[in-house]
């Protein structure tokens, strides 16, 4: 069986595919000549149109679900009509209706946002990476004294993340010393990336005091722990209005997909998968090499800064998916997160 990457079609063999596959995704039932020359105005005569369909049922890219006359798509075929639309994408995405302006220098709020937008407007899975902790920098940081004993150190981040870790020491703590300590953090750290060997140095700095230098170093989690503990971001929409795309026999794919989903490393590492390219990409059915995802397809597109990528946008969902529609919401959110991120990490 050819693939849909190496398989060469005419171009009424490709027209046909494209209208099975557009036409039933639309309603959902195998499609027929009769079908596709009195509804979607293929211009040639039902026996022609009948033998296209045959061939393309040799190639492997359609198939009868049953004894009806009417076709529906392969993985194969899927596959190809999604190659030869992401083939077509111009330079620049559509515009679609995401306005991320009340985001502006807040790259949390904007993947927030993204992630609801793009549920609202498919109808599909949306799924957000954010960039990965060790590319953040410290915006600003806090040293509160809470109780004589207990002190709280607030990190913000530039992407608009907050954290907040507590420390217990066996004395109490002079009030004067943690006021030193935000004041120099915030002189010292502030615009070093989280994952930044510089900023790691700034808690041994040799013209420190011991007292000083011992301080900082019981802080110092605060700021380590982020990178060697933390878990990249994932922002997760439209979980309910998913399950409204879903044909009855697709259901346990759509269970598979939430016990997924519980499994952010998983999750990440199949989002990460194309991070190298900067163009959009797609998984469809038995690309997932999950069986019970068989009938489960994902469109992405990556975000970040020019010469690197930080986080991908995707929608997942039904293979029977609109996949113009997916492709270009997850260009256009790729793009408008990309300009915000851009700001953010260039300051």
């Amino acid at each position: 069986m050819a693939t849909g990457r190496t398989l060469e079609l005419t171009l009424r063999q490709e027209e046909v595919l494209a209208r099975v596959v557009e036409t039933y995704v639309a309603m959902g039932s195998p499609v027929g000549s009769k079908t596709l020359v009195e509804r979607e105005g293929i211009g040639a005569a039902p026996s022609t149109v009948r033998n296209e369909l045959a061939v393309l049922e040799e190639h492997g890219l359609l198939t009868h679900p049953h004894t009806s006359a009417g076709r529906v798509p392969t993985d194969t075929g899927y596959r190809y009509y999604v190659d030869r639309v992401l083939e077509r994408l111009g330079p620049r995405p559509v515009e679609l209706r995401l306005d991320l302006s009340e985001a502006r220098n807040q790259v949390d709020s904007a993947l927030r946002a993204t992630t609801d937008a793009l549920a609202q407007l498919t109808h599909l899975l949306a799924l957000v990476s954010a960039p990965p902790l060790e590319t953040t920098s410290v915006r600003h940081v806090e040293v509160l004294v809470l109780q004589p004993q207990l002190v709280m150190v607030v990190v913000i981040t530039s992407t608009g993340g907050v954290t907040k870790r507590l420390f217990a020491f066996s004395e109490p703590v002079d009030p004067g010393l943690a006021d030193w300590a935000r004041e120099y953090l915030n002189d010292s750290v502030a615009g070093l990336q989280l994952g930044a060997r510089l900023l790691r140095g700034r808690f041994e700095d040799a013209g420190l005091r011991p007292a000083e230098r011992a301080f900082l170093a019981e802080l110092a989690p605060a700021f380590t722990d982020l990178v060697e503990g933390g878990e990249q971001g994932l922002y997760v929409g439209g979980t309910a209005g998913l399950l409204d795309e879903f044909q009855a026999n697709d259901l346990r794919g759509y269970q598979r997909l939430l016990e997924v989903l519980e499994q952010r490393a998983a999750l990440l590492e199949l989002m990460r998968s194309n991070l190298s390219s900067k163009q959009p990409f797609a998984r469809v059915g038995s690309e997932f090499g999950d069986p019970e995802l068989r009938n489960l397809s994902l469109v992405a597109a990556p975000y970040g800064l020019r010469h690197r990528n930080l986080g991908t946008v995707s929608l997942v969902g039904p293979t029977r998916m609109d996949y113009v529609t997916a492709i270009d919401a997850v260009r256009c959110a790729a793009h408008e997160l990309s300009l915000i991120v851009e700001e953010v990490y260039e300051d």
